[in-house]
């Protein structure tokens, strides 16, 4: 049972300094503000990050388990559920997922998709704020920010894996010509899930080819790799009752990925074919984040830049 209501007058948020009156009744360790502040609060910050590694629960509040970052301005809310278009869908913002009322210490959340939600706000400092789902007993963490200082790149960098899985599939569309001859020259298409990990296929069928028309000829298990290097990722993908293909990872845009054949010293790029919109898209309700973190690969980078 959470032993504090509401904590927002001790937070030190600007806001909150400028009310002109605001109500507050202590009673058995409770502190209860007004509907006007809670809302005062939540629309402190542009948008809230969701730190899903710091959850705390078995449960799961669909729209926030997964969205990298929610906002709420006048009434309605606003959630980043993609990494394509970070930083630019929105004004920064994301896109308008549903509506919400404050009571005391109280936000309900009336979700496109996942319907009505009652969550009590808690204050955990002067930039982060707890919503607690009473039914499941879930707390979720959300640090606040400003557009101008969110490092909208950053989460992009962390969250590479989720961008591998918003295309429907990844189309070669450049291998450069210094490079050993490898298997890897021949698969022109990749697709990634979430599945058991991290899940992909590859098809071998000719450029261009119709995405309802790829037949996909190879699969197995992936893997997103952190390095030393905080600005290099490794891929490797590990093909079902085949050897493994190991590459740097890079990213040019939020549709081309630049993969490095390290063995053959290949480079290929792919773009992105099919753009899921999570909440957009017809029966593309989205991914889930989960708790994790990448792997460290104790490598140094071999792609001459």
């Amino acid at each position: 049972m959470k032993s504090k209501k509401l904590l927002f007058g001790l937070l030190g948020i600007a806001i909150l300094a400028s009310s002109c009156y605001t109500e507050v009744i202590v009673e058995d360790d409770f502190i209860v503000e007004s509907p006007i502040n809670t809302d005062r609060v939540l629309q402190s910050y542009d948008l809230w990050y969701v730190d899903i590694d710091a959850t705390d629960g078995n449960g799961e509040v669909p729209f926030l388990q997964r969205a990298f970052t929610i906002s709420f301005e006048n009434g309605v809310v606003l959630a980043n559920n993609n990494i394509v278009g970070i930083g630019k869908t929105g004004g920064g913002l994301g896109i308008d997922v549903g509506v919400y009322s404050t009571l005391s210490g109280v936000v309900e959340i009336d979700h496109d998709i996942d319907g009505l939600w009652s969550l009590d706000v808690f204050a955990v400092n002067n930039s982060t704020i707890e919503l607690y789902d009473p039914r499941s007993r879930t707390s979720y963490f959300l640090n606040g920010y400003r557009r101008s200082n969110f490092d909208y790149d950053r989460v992009f960098y962390e969250n590479i894996n989720y961008f591998l899985q918003e295309y429907d599939a990844w189309e070669k569309t450049f291998t450069s010509e210094v490079g050993a001859l490898n298997e890897f020259d021949d698969e022109n298409y990749l697709q990634f899930f979430s599945d058991n990990g991290g899940y992909f296929r590859s098809s071998i069928d000719n450029i261009g080819t119709p995405l309802a028309n790829l037949q996909w000829d190879y699969e197995g298990d992936y893997e997103v790799f952190d390095t030393n290097d905080e600005t290099l990722k490794t891929l490797t993908l590990d093909y079902d009752f085949l050897d493994n293909d190991y590459f740097e990872l890079y990213v040019i845009d939020d549709s081309t990925i630049e993969l490095y054949h390290v063995a053959s010293e290949t480079v290929y790029e792919f773009g992105g074919r099919g753009f899921l919109q999570f909440l957009k898209s017809e029966n593309k309700v989205g991914k889930k984040r989960v708790k994790s973190s990448n792997k460290k690969m104790n490598v140094t980078r071999k792609r001459k830049m």
